[in-house]
């Protein structure tokens, strides 16, 4: 990558209007030596964004199994065998430890997820009625509820839901080979629901499900058009049992070039970095910072085990970054 390439970029990822699909295209098939070169731009944009400041979240598994749909990935699918766990929404003493647990590790959002398309009048008011007290607590209140219309997210921000996450998994073209229970464009109405009812939205994807280059900067061009707020990049655990349980691991470096990428296209959003980074990423995770996320789950995920909450705050602890608590 020449001087005048690299020159380009950074113009285009400072006036704040992110860089270009070519540009993007031009990192995603970057050496290793000019990917270090990159590194240190994406480390000025997040630092022009946040300065030291790190967002930490954390989530609970609400209601597990069964789901109708059959992404790939997921362990959740009923169209696959595995060991996941199956249980319906628990209880609300076990929903309020759970958010108790992530603001004693640090979090400063909190996350109800649920398997499954959607939800019953009856599971949304569950979680409806619970947001006041997690509140309380000082956390961000956050939902992952599968697709929802207009009114149930004008109940969910009328009882103090403040984001709502739902990920478009990958790119529009690529996403036929991931999922075919429901439409990409479903996905993306659900994103436009919440922002409509004047929720902020966390939508990003999952990599390393087979997808090429040329996905990762379709997907991130999209979330860009669509003006979401906070950008979650996962990375493929593969899991006994699903359909990608063959998978080979997205390369660490490769893992280093999405968030590159997604830092330099969306200079003014969050990215945050979640499911997958340890197994992915390894000894590197440190490099996630200097490559421009700003937000780290923390915590077990879904149907994974994640890394000791400790770690990661001793991490930032040694990187001088501050976690938001």
């Amino acid at each position: 990558m020449d001087n005048q390439t690299i020159a380009q970029i950074k113009e285009k990822a400072l006036s704040g209007e992110g860089i270009t699909e070519p540009q993007a295209l031009r990192i995603a098939g970057c050496t290793r030596d000019e990917l270090f070169d990159i590194i240190g731009l994406s480390n000025v944009i997040r630092q022009n964004k946040c300065g030291s400041e790190i967002k930490l979240c954390g989530i609970v598994n609400a209601r597990s199994g069964s789901c109708g749909e059959n992404c790939a990935f997921c362990a959740q699918s009923s169209y696959h065998k595995t060991d996941a766990r199956k249980f319906s929404f628990i209880s609300r003493p076990k929903l309020l430890s759970a958010a108790r647990k992530a603001a004693g590790d640090g979090a400063k959002e909190f996350s109800i997820v649920t398997s499954g398309k959607s939800l019953s009048e009856k599971d949304l008011a569950r979680v409806a009625g619970i947001l006041p007290d997690i509140k309380s607590l000082g956390l961000s209140t956050c939902a992952s509820l599968g697709l929802l219309g207009p009114d149930a997210f004008e109940m969910l921000a009328e009882a103090g839901l403040d984001k709502y996450h739902h990920n478009l998994e990958t790119s529009r073209s690529y996403f036929p080979e991931v999922c075919t229970t429901h439409d990409y464009e479903e996905d993306v109405q659900t994103v436009k629901n919440a922002k409509e009812a004047g929720l902020q939205v966390c939508c990003g994807g999952i990599f390393g499900l087979g997808e090429s280059r040329r996905d990762w900067i379709e997907l991130a061009s999209t979330l860009r058009e669509m003006e979401v707020d906070s950008v979650p990049l996962n990375f493929h655990n593969p899991v006994k049992g699903t359909r990608l349980q063959d998978a080979p691991l997205l390369p660490a470096l490769d893992a280093l070039r999405i968030i590159v990428i997604y830092r330099l296209t969306m200079p003014a959003r969050d990215i945050v970095v979640c499911g997958g980074r340890e197994i992915t990423l390894r000894d590197l995770q440190c490099l996630i910072f200097p490559a421009g996320a700003n937000g780290l789950m923390l915590g077990d995920y879904l149907t994974t085990s994640g890394r000791d909450p400790g770690l990661d705050l001793q991490l930032l602890k040694d990187l001088e970054l501050v976690g938001i608590t």
